[in-house]
């Protein structure tokens, strides 16, 4: 490479080693990656990424290698609707593969790294019980056995290791509450704990650059809706494309739920994970987030989307029962979070002038999209507006959610700080917790 191109390739580097720098990653390899010969070259990128600042969980597979080892065993492989049917002897078989894995990774990642731009680095590799496991249970009277799901993520568990500059490797297998051991899907490990951390990406390999088109070019970006067209045309007999739909059915969910981007590149290529998130031009495929959420002020034609939204949980208790005539009456008060014309989440501002002050209410998030922090974006917004009108205190009344509101700066009050007019209005009976915030 002559001096201008390395100069020139490092400059336009730049701005994304900014962007990514504190963000986090969920790298997901699958047992192809981890049998080819460029798996090494893969992991030396991944440290160079955790060195950059990129805060990193690895989380690997194994399908070929447990398929293998289960052969050897002479235990033929059985799946049922694409998934692996574990009993007892395959689990023993599951185990010693994962774990074997497990250390080869950290192993790799452990050494000098020696003629690498990782060279003589120190790198923390750390595992730990972060996935609680569930049986799968039984499906059309086929019993999954040992085959599990996620239960639960120990998201603050991942997060102190992150936060303490460690790489985080999770593997497929995961302990329950009971102390038993259950074979998970890599992908879903991946994609679950993506969504608890909230993390910015999740990259996955496969055999080909991406996704490529009828021409045989990559297809650079694509929304899960047409992700989801193209998983029809994919043949689940393809042993080369199976790992290939699982990530994207993974990326499909991770999307819907609140990770913005996911990554397919190649583990053919050497440094395709490097060139996909530091050049203007990437090299694999993106899927993205579907059409831009907006936050906007409610109007009398949202009536029927806030009524949809808010009707479960009045009938559960939690909300005040609100009519159409009251909402018609105080539909300027609400804000909207708005997704492909549907109303996934509301709150409203009321004002009580004359004591300075301003009630945050009726907060929803539809209950597929809780993952994205969508309450804290209303709650600013309103902050937001209340101190725009000059109040002095934001007050809340809940049931169900004090700890939010305690974790956004919320104190608790006695009934005697509310405004004069709500003080009349307070119900007893319900004993709604008063919380408020100085602002």
């Amino acid at each position: 490479m002559r001096t201008t191109e390395l100069v020139d390739g490092f400059r336009h580097s730049a701005p994304y080693v900014n962007a990514h720098r504190g963000k986090t990653f969920v790298v997901m390899l699958g047992g192809e990656a981890l049998a080819h010969s460029q798996f090494r070259g893969i992991l030396n990128d991944v440290a160079l990424l955790h060195s950059l600042g990129i805060e990193v969980v690895l989380v690997y597979g194994a399908r070929p290698q447990i398929d293998a080892g289960l052969k050897a065993a002479g235990i033929e492989p059985v799946y049922h609707n694409g998934i692996r049917i574990t009993d007892e002897e395959s689990l023993k078989i599951i185990k010693q593969v994962a774990g074997a894995t497990q250390f080869d990774i950290t192993a790799r990642l452990s050494m000098s790294l020696g003629n690498t731009p990782m060279q003589n680095a120190q790198i923390n590799v750390v595992s730990g019980n972060f996935v609680i496991a569930q049986p799968l249970g039984v499906d059309d009277g086929v019993d999954f056995c040992l085959s599990g799901k996620v239960r639960r993520i120990d998201a603050q568990g991942l997060r102190r290791q992150l936060d303490n500059n460690g790489i985080v490797l999770m593997g497929p297998i995961a302990a329950s509450v009971t102390g038993e051991s259950f074979n998970l899907t890599a992908e879903e490990v991946a994609t679950q704990v993506a969504i608890k951390l909230k993390a910015d990406k999740i990259i996955g390999f496969s055999d080909t650059n991406g996704l490529i088109d009828s021409n045989g070019e990559v297809i650079a970006e694509l929304m899960p809706d047409d992700i989801e067209e193209m998983l029809k045309t994919m043949s689940e007999d393809d042993h080369t494309s199976v790992g290939k739909m699982a990530f994207l059915k993974a990326s499909v969910e991770a999307c819907r739920r609140g990770v913005p981007r996911c990554h397919l590149v190649s583990y053919l290529d050497d440094g395709a994970l490097l060139q996909e998130l530091f050049s203007r031009e990437g090299i694999g495929t993106q899927i993205v987030t579907q059409s831009a959420e907006r936050l906007r002020r409610a109007t009398i034609g949202d009536i029927g989307g806030i009524l949809n939204l808010i009707r479960p949980l009045e009938e559960q208790g939690i909300l005040v029962r609100r009519s159409r005539e009251q909402l018609e009456m105080e539909i300027e008060q609400f804000m909207l979070v708005e997704r492909d014309n549907l109303v996934i989440g509301c709150a409203a501002l009321y004002p009580f002038e004359e004591d300075n002050a301003g009630e945050f209410a009726c907060l929803v998030v539809h209950p597929d999209y809780r993952d994205a922090d969508r309450g804290s974006i209303l709650l600013n917004n309103i902050i937001g507006q209340a101190r725009v009108r000059g109040y002095s205190r934001l007050f809340a009344l809940t049931t169900r959610s004090i700890h939010w509101f305690l974790e956004h700066g919320f104190n608790i009050v006695d009934v005697e700080e509310l405004p004069n007019k709500k003080k009349q209005l307070y119900n007893y009976q319900r004993r709604s917790k008063i919380l408020a915030l100085d602002l």
